[in-house]
């Protein structure tokens, strides 16, 4: 029975699949016919409003043809004429994930970016927007590490990848006085937010994680398992700017944890610090001694990222204007 649901689960997902890649391609062919009346019969011939009324009298029982949302159709038609998104086909995203990522992303490379990770991971278009609102392109790899010299070249980017910096705990609702204990208690309160901060492939293992080592004791502030890398990863929150002693402090953990807990087919314990502030030369130079892999990064409890995209993200406003050929959304 078990394997029969299976079956029938599999089956669904793949006709579910199957219905939306049909419907993006229609929605597609729709953009480009929008895009051709346009060109013949001028902006001002009011073509969309005028299509919009056809179909809905044609089609009353069908969604989605709205004037709003044929505009979406021609942007979508413009900007990816091929059906792909980068390198991505667009059709193996939802619609309005595809609509999430022309109207609020001003550039292919990003959408391109952002399309593949919606795709691996299976992003809701909830997620996608919080991604692209907390700018996880340009977070997503940047941290401070010594994976290359201590990992096998294919964990190495993995893991590399696995880290971001700054990381970002403004779901607390934490001021920056708060200390260590406090906004470890935060982020167990709040574990989904935290988990989804992290990125995929973490599993929850512990908070102060009792260790014991010839008679004492040593707690981990946060124990993780990592099921892509397929090994531990011990997470030390530092309430204070980076100093080369706390990675000293991690490495240790990391050797009682491979020592202690990590099974014989499990990989390297990795190790990450979390610090208020990090100066990234200091960290460069305080790693590079380490003999276990580990990275450190910033968090930040108020949000403050570099301000590439302040300016208001295209409204539907905007792209009539393109449409009209008045003024470009690409970096505006």
């Amino acid at each position: 029975m078990a394997q029969l649901k299976g079956q029938i689960a599999q089956a669904r997902q793949r006709a579910a699949l199957a219905v939306n890649a049909e419907l993006v391609q229609l929605y597609g062919r729709i953009g480009r016919e929008i895009l051709q009346r346009q060109q013949t019969k001028g902006w001002g011939a009011k073509v969309v409003d005028r299509l919009a009324r056809d179909l809905k009298d044609a089609f009353p029982d069908m969604r989605g043809f709205s004037t709003r949302n044929l505009k979406y159709m021609a942007f979508f038609a413009q900007h990816c004429p091929d059906g792909l998104i980068g390198q991505q086909p667009a059709a193996q995203l939802p619609w309005f994930h595809i609509v999430t990522l022309l109207t609020q992303l001003g550039s292919t490379p990003e959408r391109a970016w952002y399309a593949a990770q919606a795709v691996q991971h299976g992003w809701s278009r909830t997620t996608l927007v919080q991604q692209i609102k907390h700018q996880l392109h340009l977070r997503q790899g940047a941290a401070v590490t010594n994976f290359e010299a201590r990992l096998p070249a294919l964990d190495s980017a993995l893991a590399r990848d696995m880290l971001k910096d700054p990381y970002l705990f403004d779901f607390l609702g934490l001021g920056d006085e708060a200390q260590e204990r406090e906004i470890e208690s935060g982020l167990i309160r709040h574990i989904t937010r935290f988990l989804l901060e992290l990125g995929a492939g973490f599993a929850f293992v512990g908070r102060q994680y009792r260790l014991e080592v010839a008679g004492d004791e040593f707690f981990i502030d946060l124990l993780f398992y990592h099921t892509r890398l397929k090994c531990y990863v011990v997470v030390e929150l530092k309430a204070t700017a980076f100093q080369p002693e706390h990675a000293g402090q991690l490495n240790f953990y990391l050797a009682a944890v491979d020592a202690q807990i990590k099974a014989p087919d499990d990989k390297p314990t990795i190790g990450l610090l979390l610090c208020k502030q990090q100066n990234r030369l200091v960290a460069e130079y305080a790693l590079s001694g380490i003999d276990k892999p580990m990275g450190v990064a910033e968090y930040q409890l108020l949000r403050d990222l570099p301000a590439r995209l302040e300016h208001s993200l295209p409204s539907i406003a905007d792209i009539e204007a393109e449409l009209a050929g008045e003024r470009g959304v690409e970096g505006v």
